[in-house]
């Protein structure tokens, strides 16, 4: 009771053009869950802006996502990687990440994934039956709110190319990061939307929520 009536306040906040002092736009994000709309409070990046990870994400990790919603099915896990880009920052591996992801929820449905030269955004994954999923960054948030600490929230269109008419949707992922001591523990709250333009305020169509633990590889533990 109380939380639904921490969402509503926050809510008629918003409503009001104002905000609470102690809240910043991604948290009252989060406290709206799962009642989200669309447009969301996220900035459109430029073609080379890229979520920026705090430098205890260097190396390589091995991730367990459990959906929490679904306690019966076994846990996921894949890898991570994370590397400096070349303007020295760090970033994930998004190729590399969502080959990783891709072959462990699809399997050998999944042939490869390449990321847009010309944009850190865009990726084109390629799967059998001469189908092609393109995913576009459309929105973007992160926050630091401590040393130990972070929030990301990313927006994505993705297209499926198979024969016949393609098919479109939105997926917003929000996910809060924490340090735990050698490993990072994760929630990411996800929301599918319909595709853009059919409605002027897109509601929620189905929505997860996941629990993650990074645990690092041998030689990319990071100090203490």
């Amino acid at each position: 009771m109380g939380r639904n009536l921490l969402a509503l306040l926050i809510g008629f906040s918003i409503l009001l053009g104002g905000s609470p002092a102690w809240a910043s736009p991604l948290e009252q994000r989060l406290e709206l869950w799962p009642n989200w709309t669309l447009p969301a409070p996220l900035s459109r990046p430029a073609s080379r802006d890229d979520l920026i990870y705090p430098q205890w994400f260097q190396g390589r990790w091995q991730v367990e996502s459990v959906d929490l919603d679904a306690l019966d099915q076994p846990a996921l896990t894949h890898e991570a990687r994370f590397i400096s880009d070349s303007q020295n920052r760090l970033v994930g591996d998004r190729a590399f990440n969502a080959h990783a992801i891709g072959r462990a929820l699809l399997g050998e449905q999944l042939l490869r994934v390449e990321d847009d030269p010309k944009s850190s955004n865009r990726q084109m994954a390629q799967l059998t039956g001469d189908r092609r999923l393109e995913t576009t960054v459309t929105g973007r948030q992160q926050l630091s709110p401590n040393t130990d600490t972070f929030l990301a929230d990313e927006l994505v269109l993705q297209i499926l190319h198979a024969p016949g008419p393609p098919r479109l949707s939105q997926v917003e992922t929000l996910s809060r990061y924490q340090r735990c001591g050698l490993e990072i523990c994760a929630e990411q709250w996800q929301g599918i939307f319909p595709p853009p333009g059919e409605n002027l305020r897109d509601t929620i169509k189905a929505s997860h929520h996941y629990q993650l633990r990074f645990t690092p590889l041998p030689a990319s533990a990071p100090s203490t």
